[in-house]
């Protein structure tokens, strides 16, 4: 994926996120060889880590949420978590953008 793709589909989904009233915490985090946190959103008392995943071709982009993918965005969600001193209840949601859908998926360890 380009990375302009990938800004792009980003941006689409912070616009759907903040329509159903969550508040945009942070971006792209890095935590270091962690790994990356798309969007952290918060909504309902809880700290959302979202990963954001688009395809402009018939594919399912959940697919590429990989064990040892989703293991780096818990990591680095714990990383951010004690580097900022926060304790919220927290979730790893993934959101799914399609050519002509948008789907938010809470909870994906679960």
């Amino acid at each position: 994926m380009s990375r302009f793709f990938g800004k792009e589909s980003e941006d689409k989904a912070v616009d759907f996120l903040q329509e159903r009233g969550f508040k945009i915490v942070d971006r792209n985090f890095y935590a270091s060889r962690l790994g990356e946190i798309d969007i952290i959103a918060f909504k309902d008392e809880t700290l959302h880590f979202i990963e954001v995943k688009s395809t402009r071709k018939n594919f399912e982009p959940i697919y590429n949420i990989t064990p040892n993918k989703l293991r780096k965005i818990i990591n680095s969600a714990e990383y951010y978590l004690k580097k900022k001193k926060l304790k919220y209840r927290w979730s790893i949601d993934a959101l799914i953008i399609k050519v002509d859908s948008i789907e938010l998926i809470e909870n994906i360890t679960m």
